[in-house]
């Protein structure tokens, strides 16, 4: 049975995924929507097998934002995500506003270019303490990205209006916006990616609770 308060996360590389080469296709849009579609049919062989019934492209509805939904099973949470070599999703039945990213650690980024637009103030002060650590970059990222595309919002607010209080030494958090709520996060940095999923969040008496995470790499 699946509990609750749980998160479970698939990653996938994307080569096992769609393993024909981009060469034999006519042009990019074909092998484009060659990886489409295997992404697709991934994601809902998950949301077959979690759901116990069939789930087919048909069953999937987007928000007024684009973020995905099942129809017919409003109850399970999911959010999916894919960078040049990676794809995640994240599924719960009992966690509100789903998010999550996924990043590559070598893809080639201007790092301080893009942190001084996109970080808020405080975030670029904890990136240059940290001596400008590529890792720290890629934690503000993925978090931001997790937390707006678990608030329904995907990047429609400007980046550099949340701060998501990542700590360079810490893989999690707790974070705010008038404009969103309140979001809890986790990072994951694996060998090769960077990977964050994040929820909507509340305090109880005994103050943020976590739930249990389960990441399974194929």
């Amino acid at each position: 049975m699946t509990k609750p308060r749980a998160i479970h996360i698939y990653l996938h590389a994307l080569a096992q995924l769609a393993p024909l080469d981009k060469a034999g296709f006519a042009d990019l849009r074909q092998y484009s929507r060659y990886k489409k579609q295997q992404i697709y049919a991934q994601r809902n062989a998950h949301l077959s097998a979690f759901a116990g019934q069939p789930v087919a492209d048909a069953d999937i509805a987007l928000s007024a934002y684009g973020k995905p939904f099942l129809k017919h099973r409003p109850e399970i949470a999911f959010n999916h995500s894919h960078s040049q070599k990676n794809y995640a999703l994240a599924l719960s039945a009992g966690m509100r506003d789903l998010g999550v990213d996924v990043e590559d650690l070598d893809r080639k980024v201007r790092f301080d270019a893009l942190a001084r637009h996109v970080f808020h103030p405080r975030e670029l002060d904890r990136w240059n303490a940290s001596g400008q650590q590529p890792e720290y970059w890629f934690k503000v990222w993925t978090a931001k990205e997790a937390v707006l595309k678990a608030a329904g919002l995907g990047i429609r607010m400007s980046l550099n209006e949340l701060d998501t209080q990542a700590h360079p030494e810490q893989n999690g958090g707790v974070c705010s916006h008038p404009s969103l709520g309140v979001f809890a996060y986790q990072n994951f940095q694996l060998a090769h990616v960077m990977l964050t999923v994040a929820w909507r969040s509340g305090l109880s008496c005994k103050g943020f609770a976590f739930p249990e995470i389960q990441l399974l790499q194929h």
